[in-house]
């Protein structure tokens, strides 16, 4: 049985990202799920899995209530857009899986013998660390969001606190400054003990 599904598309801060937002909830409150091929998505997404069957799809980020697409620098939005609503309208519509699971935290150092990525920074806990994600919580995540993003508290150590960027965020021209000017801020003003923010890639 068909669901009534509407999905309009929001361009976000950075020019390679659109956003669709849908009218019904896709994940839980707070998940969110980024893949950047393919092969990524490969049993956690059959929704991502099918849009990188498109030749102009680069990244798929999904949250909430939304999906942010990355295309490839070859095609301008006015040429795709539009397939892509109504590619993401039509599967929500049918009812099919958007998310059969969410793939595993970072947090977790991945030592594979495939990847020759070093292993992420694992962080000891600190006295900071739930503060700091109320912070981002309460005022960094709900922009974000709006964005097409979103962010991962990583850890804080020797007053850095290090956050990961996913969606339309990862690699936005304008991210940088809103790390700086905006979330440094922020956490500046309500902790003394926090130095400098930096991002980790995704």
């Amino acid at each position: 049985m068909k669901v009534p599904v509407t999905i309009y598309a929001e361009m976000t801060p950075n020019p390679s990202t659109m956003k669709f937002v849908a009218n019904k909830h896709l994940l839980g409150i707070g998940d969110s799920a980024e893949f950047q091929s393919g092969a990524s998505a490969k049993g956690y997404s059959p929704l991502a899995e099918e849009l990188f069957k498109l030749p102009f799809v680069d990244g798929v980020f999904i949250a909430s209530n939304f999906v942010t697409i990355t295309k490839t620098d070859n095609l301008s939005w006015d040429f795709i857009t539009m397939e892509l609503r109504e590619f993401i309208r039509e599967w929500i519509a049918d009812g099919k899986e958007v998310l059969v699971m969410l793939p595993p935290k970072e947090s977790q150092p991945v030592a594979s013998e495939e990847s020759n990525e070093a292993p992420k920074k694992v962080f000891a806990p600190s006295e900071y660390d739930d503060a700091i994600s109320d912070l981002l919580d309460e005022y960094v995540r709900p922009a974000v969001a709006n964005d097409g993003g979103a962010i991962d508290f990583r850890g804080f150590e020797d007053g850095i606190v290090t956050v990961t960027l996913k969606g339309s965020c990862s690699g936005c021209p304008s991210s940088t400054a809103t790390l700086k000017g905006g979330i440094e801020q922020l956490l500046k003003q309500h902790l003394p003990e926090v130095k400098e923010v930096v991002a980790e890639n995704g």
